[in-house]
């Protein structure tokens, strides 16, 4: 029932890419968080340059999936919901294998530097908008960091869209400066996929409570 809130936006999905790419972009620009590289964030275990080369590669890694190879006609396409079914870091504590292997990857990727990370990102984003006008969000493509994952393009970039407005709160949050905001639609799109997802991991009742009872909300209902 929710996931028609996800593809209602659908016909905006390149422009709210876009769009949160850009305000990611220009966190990873600031001198607040170039200047403080190396410090914590607020995500445990990630120091803001691991996490701002993480949130950088969301856009880096939508090239990947543009450019790379398409799955075979025949290839079995794995739907938005399923995928996050079947990912292992949903849940999982902050030290499992999974998640530490998220951080430290990210931590490697900043090695690289600031300016590096940037113009990853920046390259990207320019790819991605000039390769935007011959596709459709319906085009399948692979997602290349999963073996033999096929999914619509639309539905890859909505998995990064989540992650850019996320992981944008939680960069702009380590440093001290406000966060950038995304499109209306952006956050409808992610909030469309969320839902289901906090239903799946804590049932009906405590997402309703939560979202219309504050004297009987639960203590959380984090979806991821």
């Amino acid at each position: 029932m929710f996931v028609g809130v996800v593809f209602r936006f659908m016909a905006t999905i390149f422009d709210d890419f876009l769009a949160a790419s850009d305000a990611a972009i220009g966190l990873l620009e600031s001198g607040e968080v170039t200047g403080r590289w190396g410090e914590p964030s607020a995500c445990a275990g990630f120091t803001v340059g691991g996490l701002a080369a993480h949130l950088g590669w969301q856009v880096q890694s939508a090239g990947w999936a543009v450019e790379s190879a398409r799955p075979a006609s025949d290839a079995a396409v794995t739907e938005l919901l399923a995928h996050y079914g079947q990912a292992a870091w949903i849940a999982a504590d902050l030290d499992s294998p999974v998640n530490a292997g998220i951080r430290d990857t990210g931590e490697k990727r900043a090695e690289a530097g600031a300016g590096e990370v940037l113009r990853l990102t920046r390259e990207a984003r320019a790819y991605l908008a000039k390769e935007f006008g011959s596709l459709a969000p319906r085009d399948v493509i692979a997602m290349p960091w999963i073996e033999g994952r096929a999914m619509t393009l639309g539905d890859v970039l909505t998995t990064r869209v989540l992650e850019l407005v996320i992981h944008s709160d939680d960069l702009a949050v380590s440093v001290g400066i406000e966060t950038p905001l995304a499109p209306d639609s952006a956050y409808a799109r992610v909030i469309g996929l969320l839902a289901p997802l906090a239903v799946r991991r804590h049932g009906p009742l405590a997402v309703l409570r939560a979202l219309s009872r504050a004297e009987r909300a639960p203590g959380s209902i984090a979806a991821l």
